[in-house]
């Protein structure tokens, strides 16, 4: 399961996996499709996270997950060389529960920022932002660059109804922000710029496991590489509308090709 994944050239990943097969699978295909896995598997404590998700013929998701190793995420994992080294470095919301992760977080976005990189996080989970509202408040008012947030999750930190007070609500307190509202497409926020991009077609929905993820990934590919936030955001569109397509959270289409079409 994820801790923090640095994006630099090729991208680089910071988890917390144990020595068991589930992880052995997880570092081998995290290092298969290019992006490198060094840090060492734990020897003792939880196994290596895992997830059971059912997906109903709507394509609506239900996700039983257990975090494993990851939850024990602590300052001691952390890779400093790898957050110097990476443009952006991403943090999982879901993680944010623990005291030492939150402690983590912190350490991670200081090293950030004190190699003058970015940092970016996804709230991941509308429930853990209830959990932890003033402490996810605090964390991107001060620590974070670049957010990341759906309607339900923008709405929960903000303690709003309506998301355009969401959208007021986060306009300042970060470089960029960006909301995703599903078949509405994303909002991108950074001061007094305000991009609405519309979510790409698709021929059928399958499966919105990953689609988050995959905008995520996408809009970071695309602002490291020199793109506009819209084109940014456009590219997210791309990756995310790809993986709700089909069953499973990994792309089944090279997304490179998918991006450059799209962008012309």
């Amino acid at each position: 399961m994820a801790g923090f994944a640095s994006l630099g050239g090729a991208g680089a990943y910071i988890g917390k996996v144990r020595d068991d097969q589930f992880g052995d699978v997880f570092r081998h295909d995290m290092n298969a499709i290019g992006v490198s896995f060094t840090t060492p598997a734990a020897t003792a404590g939880p196994a290596t996270g895992n997830c059971l998700v059912m997906v109903t013929p709507d394509a609506q998701r239900t996700m039983s997950t257990f975090l494993g190793a990851a939850a024990d995420l602590s300052i001691a994992d952390i890779e400093a060389d790898v957050i110097k080294a990476a443009k952006v470095t991403y943090l999982e919301g879901y993680l944010f529960d623990p005291p030492a992760a939150q402690q983590a977080f912190v350490a991670a976005a200081e090293i950030a920022h004190d190699a003058g990189r970015k940092v970016a996080i996804t709230l991941s989970d509308s429930f853990c932002v209830e959990r932890h509202r003033e402490a996810f408040r605090s964390l991107v008012e001060a620590h974070i660059d670049i957010l990341f947030a759906n309607e339900t999750e923008i709405l929960s930190l903000y303690q709003v109804d309506k998301f355009d007070d969401a959208l007021q609500a986060a306009r300042g307190h970060c470089e960029v922000a960006c909301l995703t509202r599903s078949e509405k497409g994303s909002v991108v926020l950074s001061g007094e710029e305000v991009h609405v991009v519309d979510a790409e077609p698709v021929d059928s929905v399958i499966d919105t496991t990953g689609a988050g993820d995959l905008f995520a990934a996408g809009f970071l590919y695309g602002y490291t590489h020199g793109h506009g936030l819209a084109d940014s955001a456009r590219i997210g569109g791309v990756a995310a509308a790809e993986v709700i397509g089909h069953y499973g959270a990994r792309p089944e289409t090279d997304l490179s090709v998918l991006a450059r079409n799209r962008l012309g």
